[in-house]
């Protein structure tokens, strides 16, 4: 539950800025307006003041708009001061706030929290809107706004009413199977919507995977033997020396990962140590650490000088002959049916096709509309839900497809932070003229 605090924060951009924009969330954020502007300007409906200090000396000149509650973002009463973006003025004026009795300057994320828990925001919508705030690409920020805007919360709705509606049906069939007004064999329509239901949900989880790419960005690991300018087409790609690249073999021994956008899709780069035997103890354990990282990966980019085959548990790799300004059999950057792209780091030929493959490679694994499930919590609750719906389809009797029901209702209501066991009722009584 909020606190009954009234809080206050910065609610824009670093300063110095061109406007600052300061919130107060709370029962007393009419208090402030009325002491700071001496007085309160109609809901939503910009106002400009001098604002004054608590010894009324002036602090600056803005605009005041004020939301009531509960239509406001937090549900509460809202007051929002439009400032100058100077330093002082801001510093002044949180000072200000922070001198009156029953203010305190908000907790990260207060504001959201008390949106979320006057019910203007679900806990998928919460996430979204953290993910917006966070993205760095375009991918990102449109798979965030759907997020933000309720795509999940809507479909998980849709999926907790019809689910609902077929545990009233079974309800009513185990209470009220002796009422003349209930039809008889409601369970076999409820059992229909749960296999459909059940179909749905696994549906929307093979996209999980997508979802959660886009979200923590593509993983792709630069691979091959040593020497074969793994650390130097990372470097290439990153537009600096992220690597330390030498011709001794081996000088790659840890993992070394570089973020970075690729045609509006964000990607992790991976260099890891060139893969070959070795005595080396710490060299050996680089090469077990290259193995596990690159059969993790999204996408791995095999790199060799001389067409050497990647081993056989990266045998999907995309093969890229490296060095093409000293190599022979020039194919021009082009990859053509069972031979490698060939690029050089040092003359840039061959670069563009590869990221240009990269990037349609990217595109097919985490492109297309905006998937629903982002995030491993929604996931394992969205996964708890089709294990709940898989056992009532294997439910003997009425009472245990019930429960299961039930289970899968709450797991549902996990994803976007909602748990009312009282709708299966209501919708019950609403449906059926049971107790005449």
């Amino acid at each position: 539950m909020p606190s009954s605090d009234t809080i206050f924060a910065l609610s824009s951009g670093r300063v110095p800025s061109g406007v600052a924009l300061v919130r107060i969330s709370g029962l007393l954020a009419q208090k402030a307006a009325r002491l700071m502007a001496g007085r309160v300007p109609p809901p939503r409906q910009a106002m400009l003041a001098t604002l004054r200090d608590a010894a009324g000396a002036p602090l600056d000149r803005g605009l005041l708009l004020f939301f009531p509650a509960p239509a406001s973002a937090t549900g509460e009463d809202v007051v929002e001061l439009h400032l100058h973006g100077g330093r002082a003025v801001v510093a002044s004026v949180l000072r200000t706030l922070g001198s009156l009795a029953g203010f305190r300057p908000a907790d990260p994320g207060e504001f959201t929290r008390r949106a979320h828990a006057s019910g203007k925001m679900d806990l998928a919508e919460v996430e979204g809107l953290a993910d917006l705030i966070a993205a760095e690409t375009e991918a990102q920020r449109r798979q965030a706004l759907a997020l933000a805007s309720g795509a999940l919360s809507r479909q998980v709705a849709g999926w907790r009413e019809r689910l609902v509606k077929a545990l009233m049906l079974v309800e009513a069939t185990v209470d009220f199977s002796d009422e003349g007004d209930v039809p008889e064999d409601l369970s076999a329509p409820a059992r229909r919507e749960a296999a459909l239901l059940k179909g749905e949900l696994e549906a929307a989880l093979s996209d999980a995977e997508r979802g959660e790419r886009v979200r923590d960005g593509l993983a792709i690991a630069i691979s091959g033997p040593p020497n074969a300018g793994k650390s130097t087409l990372l470097n290439r790609l990153a537009g600096r020396e992220a690597a330390i690249v030498s011709h001794i073999p081996g000088t790659t021994r840890d993992i070394l990962e570089v973020h970075l956008e690729l045609s509006g899709q964000a990607v992790t780069l991976i260099d890891t140590a060139g893969l070959r035997e070795t005595e080396d103890e710490i060299e050996a354990e680089g090469v077990r650490r290259a193995r596990a990282r690159a059969a993790a990966a999204d996408l791995v980019l095999w790199l060799s000088p001389d067409d050497a085959p990647p081993p056989p548990d990266l045998s999907l790799a995309i093969p890229v002959r490296t060095k093409a300004d000293i190599g022979e059999g020039d194919t021009g950057g082009v990859m053509v049916e069972g031979e490698a792209l060939a690029i050089s780091t040092l003359t840039g030929h061959g670069m563009d096709d590869l990221v240009r493959l990269i990037s349609a490679r990217a595109e097919t694994l985490a492109g297309g509309e905006p998937a629903l499930i982002t995030r491993a919590r929604q996931r394992f609750a969205l996964e708890a839900a089709l294990e709940h719906l898989a056992r009532a389809a294997e439910a003997q009797g009425e009472e245990l497809f019930a429960e299961d029901l039930r289970l899968a209702a709450r797991a549902l209501d996990a994803v976007v932070g909602r748990v009312d066991v009282e709708d299966v009722l209501d919708a019950l009584f609403r449906t059926f003229c049971i107790g005449k």
